[in-house]
């Protein structure tokens, strides 16, 4: 899968650490950054990110930062793009499975990094469920 990623300082570590394993999983990544930790805004990097997403360059987004909150709301502000916080397993597979949630934001400063990649890896393998959930679906894009 073509995945879109991106963070600011406060969630480079655990970018790098989902990147690995995405890597290692088959997954081609496109890095919007940042590309190290020093002090940046976030809009910045997840605008760029999410526009790939919404464009169909990548399937899939991943956001970071220090709480995953600002980043979703950077996210959500484009035109196709549902971008879901995500602090556990369970919460990564409702928004896809209720959702369809093609983007998700984590914070490094909630989640620890091992759980952090499950996260991601759980959302990244959850199909959407359809039926009752397309009108909301429908509504949301709208």
């Amino acid at each position: 899968m073509r995945i879109a990623i991106a963070s600011d300082h406060a969630g480079f570590r655990l970018k790098q650490r989902i990147k690995d394993a995405l890597t290692l999983g088959g997954h081609h990544l496109v890095d919007f950054g940042t590309h190290d930790m020093e002090a940046c805004d976030y809009p910045d990097f997840i605008r760029p990110a999410a526009l790939a997403v919404a464009r169909g360059e990548c399937e899939r987004g991943i956001v970071l930062g220090g709480s995953g909150n600002g980043e979703a709301m950077v996210a959500n502000r484009i035109r196709g793009v549902r971008c879901g916080v995500a602090w556990n397993v369970h919460s990564a597979q409702m928004a896809r499975r209720h959702n369809d949630a093609n983007v998700i934001s984590l914070g490094e400063r909630m989640v620890p990094f091992e759980l952090g990649v499950e996260i991601v890896q759980a959302f990244l393998a959850e199909a959407f469920e359809g039926g009752r959930h397309i009108p909301r679906i429908v509504k949301i894009d709208a």
